[in-house]
């Protein structure tokens, strides 16, 4: 009998830790304290679930997930990410530093394999920034009213997604800079923000049925030379806003290769600035690494506004001749001062 009770002392502890360890799966969290405390506690395979309310501080990520044990983020759109910073004194290149505040709304810093979902970020200088962590997931979450770019997937954070989510008033500080997907870095940032061979290898970076503008200041989506292979689709664009300045004068530029860009609908009034809906761009510092050739669009829909002249300007051609860019007659356009395309389209 004594065995018995014994026996079934032990099954009984073993599955008291299993339910403990089952539970601390989920941690909830209501106050900013509470959040950066998860935050540098996360452990693979943990959700972070926040309350209602606002978040003010600075929040950093920099636990890894796995492939099999994503860590994951959740919250409701009511639940916002404030940060107040930056403040203190800034490293030569942005890594995460006692006593600096980098002023981003979350950073996520070599932390790999981390979900993001329906939460809100505002009021920082930058939005949300993935910065060495690839497989990042961004869902159904709103950035707005930022400083400069929304969301940017930076220092090879490749392989990752935002999709289903909002972007509105961006670059309130810095106008020029105010990107709503950022992918990559320009070649001048590679020192800072390359990882392999001296690029910023965000590869494969998909861009999937968001909501991006108004009051986007640069461009909706700004893909970087260095960067490939990733997909732009079934997002909508909403021009106003756009300011013209630093280059910033297209719903999408792309100085990345073999992008596929389809079944985006974009439109524009003023005020605001639209050279082109999308436009290309070729690096010429990087000829290792082709920029703005390769790519493909295909089923977009484009309203110009009687501002831009192009829907789709290849300013590449004679740079991509080995590998050209192709704009389908699937995609159409109105109220465009030149028209669908400058480049032959392919039926």
């Amino acid at each position: 009998m004594k065995g018995k009770v014994a026996v079934a002392v032990l099954a009984w502890t073993a599955l008291l830790g299993t339910a403990q360890t089952a539970q601390a799966e989920t941690v909830n969290v209501s106050t900013a304290a509470q959040l950066q405390a998860a935050l540098a506690k996360a452990a693979p395979g943990q959700t972070i679930k926040l309350a209602s309310g606002t978040y003010r501080g600075s929040f950093v990520a920099a636990k890894a997930g796995t492939s099999s044990k994503p860590i994951t983020l959740t919250g409701p759109a009511n639940a916002v990410l404030i940060n107040d910073g930056p403040s203190g004194e800034a490293p030569d290149c942005p890594v995460p530093t006692n006593g600096w505040d980098s002023g981003y709304g979350l950073w996520l810093y070599n932390a790999p394999y981390w979900n993001l979902s329906g939460f809100t970020v505002a009021e920082s200088k930058k939005g949300i920034v993935a910065d060495i962590s690839h497989h990042t997931v961004i869902d159904g979450v709103y950035v707005h009213h930022v400083d400069e770019e929304a969301v940017h997937f930076r220092r090879s954070s490749a392989d990752s997604v935002i999709r289903n989510s909002k972007i509105t008033d961006t670059g309130l500080v810095q106008k020029g800079y105010g990107e709503g997907v950022y992918i990559g870095s320009a070649v001048s940032n590679w020192t800072c923000h390359g990882n392999s061979g001296g690029v910023d290898k965000s590869d494969r970076v998909q861009v999937l049925s968001n909501t991006i503008g108004p009051n986007v200041t640069g461009e909706h989506i700004d893909i970087k030379e260095g960067t490939q292979n990733g997909v732009v689709k079934g997002n909508t664009f909403n021009g106003k806003g756009i300011v013209g300045e630093h280059s910033a004068d297209s719903w999408v530029d792309v100085k990345g290769t073999s992008y596929t860009i389809e079944n985006n609908t974009g439109t524009f009034t003023k005020p605001g600035v639209l050279a082109n809906g999308y436009e290309t761009h070729s690096i010429s510092t990087t000829p290792k690494f082709p920029s703005g050739c390769g790519n493909v669009w295909r089923n977009n829909k484009s309203d110009l506004g009687d501002a831009g002249e192009y829907a789709i300007r290849i300013t590449t051609v004679s740079q991509c001749k080995d590998k050209p860019n192709t704009v389908y007659a699937s995609n159409t356009v109105s109220s465009a001062k030149k028209g669908l395309t400058n480049v032959p389209v392919t039926p």
